[in-house]
């Protein structure tokens, strides 16, 4: 296990040695904390299909199933850089395990709900455990696994495993439901976190700072309170637009709680954030493309479904299958990925996946209105390829030269990233789809905006992390 002076460890064998093999029970550590997170990740799309029928069964109307989804977006990225420090400080396993189980019970209440709030209860508890689970998950990951060949492939097969639980869960999500019915979405979530909570005390280490701060309170109220509050606003422009006066007011609260958490940070003793460390470049850069990969690839999710179905009038099985040719695409590109950055380094394979992701999206504006499903395909999942190895590699960026007392914050910035990464690209371009004289022409909009702010991305990540230190 990767150890340094600023970390204290209660296992006293070594988990990961220092070469470029993982040991057996390194991989159970792995497969461990990939499981959680893959269970989260599944989580975020495996109800999207059942909520129409969901709907039904509890007698809540079309317009409240989106609290179906924002009940779980909102606490889930909201309190993820909060609980990311609070691991450094009391202990990376001990939150863990403590997540998992609030995650379990909170499933299961949402799977035996009996009217619409003991089930947006549940949701909203679901998305409190997962944001306990996904900063101290990937903080035990990055300080388990040492910097370098070790650490690059665990990323690797986190981040794949990752997007394949978002590609998984819409076609599982259909498939349950229509055989078992959408409690069995709920259930399938808790039976797998009493699993991985049955095997992951034997096996994962314990790890936190040995000098224990006081936490930064004036710092967590503001950061969490803004993040809720732009997370919240985005997350009902997706389905009303802009223009309601609640959006816009948690809009701009958001931003203005944002804003204090800056001058906050700058005067705390102890600060929940460093601002030292969010001006390194590999930290700065590698969340600006991880932020862009995730919100510009959530959109264009979004608007092929639209395409394919709306347009080509493809069925949802057949819309799946899609998907699911993308899913092995980032599988396959998973599996590469770390071999790549060993080669050429995290910085040029961020910017080169960004690249590839800008131009296999643009690829997409060839599709017509009367044929396009095998050209929609194959782009999309070259995408997603790149798009997986921007995942990897800006996770790879952000954590490398990070001390382990402080993997948690980093870490909490990298998961936050992509928490808010994946709401905001849906209410900012996808609202442009359905809002045009036509669909189709609404879809090709979205797509040569996300195609243009990826590629314009590509060249400021370039950039930014090209120039040398000062």
């Amino acid at each position: 296990m990767a150890i340094d002076t600023q970390t204290t460890n209660t296992v006293p064998h070594q988990t990961a040695p220092r070469n470029d093999r993982l040991t057996g029970r390194a991989r159970l550590v792995l497969f461990v904390l990939c499981a959680a997170q893959f269970m989260v990740a599944l989580d975020f799309s495996v109800l999207n299909v059942a909520l129409p029928v969901l709907g039904r069964d509890l007698g809540m109307s079309p317009s409240a199933l989106q609290w179906a989804v924002t009940a779980f977006a909102l606490p889930s990225g909201g309190f993820l850089l909060l609980f990311g420090r609070v691991a450094d400080l009391v202990g990376r396993k001990k939150l863990f395990l403590t997540g998992l189980a609030v995650f379990g019970a909170a499933s299961l209440l949402a799977a035996f709900a009996w009217d619409p709030a003991s089930f947006l209860t549940g949701r909203a508890v679901q998305g409190l455990g997962a944001a306990v689970i996904v900063p101290t998950g990937m903080s035990l990951l990055t300080t388990t696994f040492p910097e370098g060949p070790l650490r690059d492939r665990a990323l690797g097969i986190s981040g794949t495993l990752l997007s394949l639980g978002f590609t998984v869960g819409m076609v599982l999500g259909g498939v349950m439901t229509d055989t078992l019915g959408w409690r069995s979405t709920m259930g399938l979530l808790a039976v797998a976190a009493v699993i991985v909570l049955f095997l992951a005390p034997g096996l994962l280490p314990e790890s936190r700072t040995p000098k224990r701060p006081r936490l930064d309170v004036p710092g967590a109220v503001t950061v969490t309170g803004g993040l809720l509050a732009l997370i919240y606003a985005l997350s009902t422009a997706a389905q009303s637009g802009f223009g309601g006066a609640d959006v816009r007011g948690t809009l701009l609260a958001g931003l203005v709680l944002l804003a204090a958490f800056a001058v906050v940070e700058s005067r705390a003793a102890a600060p929940l954030v460093s601002l030292p460390m969010l001006k390194r470049r590999t930290i700065a850069w590698g969340n600006i493309g991880g932020l862009v990969t995730f919100s510009m690839m959530s959109t264009v999710v979004f608007a092929l479904t639209l395409y394919l179905q709306e347009t080509l009038h493809l069925s949802s099985f057949r819309t799946g299958l899609v998907f699911g040719v993308q899913g092995i695409a980032s599988v396959v590109a998973g599996a590469y990925a770390p071999r790549l950055i060993g080669r050429l380094g995290a910085r040029r394979v961020l910017v080169g996946s960004l690249l590839g992701q800008g131009v296999f999206t643009a690829a997409l504006l060839g599709v017509g209105t009367g044929s396009g499903a095998l050209l929609a395909t194959a782009a999309v999942s070259l995408a997603s390829m790149c798009h997986l190895g921007a995942i990897i590699s800006y996770g790879v960026t952000v954590t490398s030269g990070v001390p382990d007392g402080e993997q948690g914050l980093a870490t909490g910035l990298v998961t936050t990233t992509q928490q808010v990464g994946i709401t905001i690209g849906i209410p900012l371009l996808g609202v442009l789809a359905t809002t045009q004289a036509s669909l189709f022409d609404g879809v090709r909009t979205v797509l040569a905006i996300d195609a243009a702010v990826v590629l314009a991305a590509a060249l400021l990540v370039a950039v930014g992390l090209g120039r040398r230190k000062a």
